[in-house]
C-alpha cells in the first residue's frame, strides 16, 4: 500500500532509539548528532523521507551548520520538505547559537590542550557517518570564537582547497586555528594522506599569519594529536 501523498513521519513515529528528543532527555543534547538536532528543530520529514533523513540532506547540500546560517531564506523556503515555517525556525535557532557565541569573550571555552578541544567535538563527530572536517577558531587568549564546518565527505589533498580551510579565520581575524577530522571507522589513526593535508594548512598558515595549533583526529571514543605525535608539523 502506497503512502499518501500528505504522508508525514515525524519524530513520535520513528523507532524509539532513533528518537533524538528522548535522546536529548536521557543522553544531553551534547551526545546528539548535527542531523538529529536539526531533527528536532524540523519536527516532520516528508513522503519518503523521514525527518532524520531530510536533516542530513540539508546538512550535506549546505556543508554544515555554517552553510545553513549562511543560506538565503527564501532558498530554504522552496526547498522541498522545508517551507517558510521550518526555515523560520531553523534561522532562528542558528541566529540565538550565534549569539551566544559572541556574548562575553570570557564565557567561550579557552583551549589549553588537545584534550579541551576533544571535550567539545569528540562526542558528535565519533558517531559520524561520513568524514568532517572543521576549524576551532581561536583568538589570541586561545578563546573559541567559532567551530566551521569545512568539508563533508573524504578529507584528502584532492578535494581540500586552502583558501576554504582558512576562509572563516580570516574573516574572524583569528590568530590560532585548531583542525579536527573525523574517522567513521572509528580507529583515530592518521593516514599518511592526514599528515599531507596537515603540513599544506601548516604551510599556509604561516604565509597567512594563523598559528595552526593541532590536527585532531577522532575515533568512537578516542582520538590522536597529530602535533603530540609529531606528524605533519614541523620539529621544535
Amino acid at each position: 500500500m502506497h503512502a499518501p501523498a500528505s504522508y508525514h513521519l515525524r519524530l513520535k513515529e520513528l523507532p524509539p532509539d532513533s528518537q533524538p528528543r528522548e535522546r536529548l532527555r536521557d543522553a544531553g543534547p551534547a551526545a546528539l548528532s548535527d542531523a538529529e538536532l536539526l531533527a528536532i528543530l524540523l519536527r516532520v520529514g516528508v513522503a519518503g523521507t523521514n525527518v532524520l533523513q531530510l536533516a542530513q540532506q540539508l546538512l550535506v547540500e549546505h556543508g554544515g551548520w555554517t552553510g545553513l546560517q549562511r543560506a538565503d531564506y527564501a532558498e530554504l523556503c522552496r526547498r522541498h520538505g522545508v517551507g517558510e515555517a521550518k526555515t523560520a525556525t531553523l534561522k532562528a535557532a542558528l541566529e540565538i547559537g550565534r549569539r551566544l557565541l559572541i556574548t562575553g569573550a570570557d564565557e567561550r571555552p579557552q583551549i589549553r590542550s588537545p584534550a579541551d578541544v576533544a571535550s567539545l567535538l569528540m562526542v558528535e563527530m565519533g558517531h559520524l557517518d561520513q568524514e568532517h572536517l572543521r576549524t576551532v577558531l581561536l583568538d589570541t587568549k586561545n578563546r573559541v570564537q567559532q567551530i566551521a564546518t569545512i568539508y563533508v565527505g573524504s578529507v584528502n589533498t584532492a578535494v581540500i582547497r586552502v583558501g576554504e580551510v582558512f576562509r572563516d579565520a580570516v574573516r574572524k581575524n583569528s590568530t590560532a586555528m585548531i583542525v579536527v577530522h573525523n574517522h567513521p571507522s572509528g580507529d583515530p589513526t592518521p593516514s599518511p594522506e592526514d599528515i599531507l593535508v596537515t603540513r599544506q594548512i601548516v604551510e599556509a598558515g604561516k604565509l597567512l599569519d594563523i598559528d595552526i595549533l593541532d590536527h585532531l583526529v577522532i575515533g568512537r571514543g578516542r582520538y590522536v594529536s597529530m602535533r603530540e605525535r609529531g606528524l605533519g608539523f614541523p620539529s621544535p
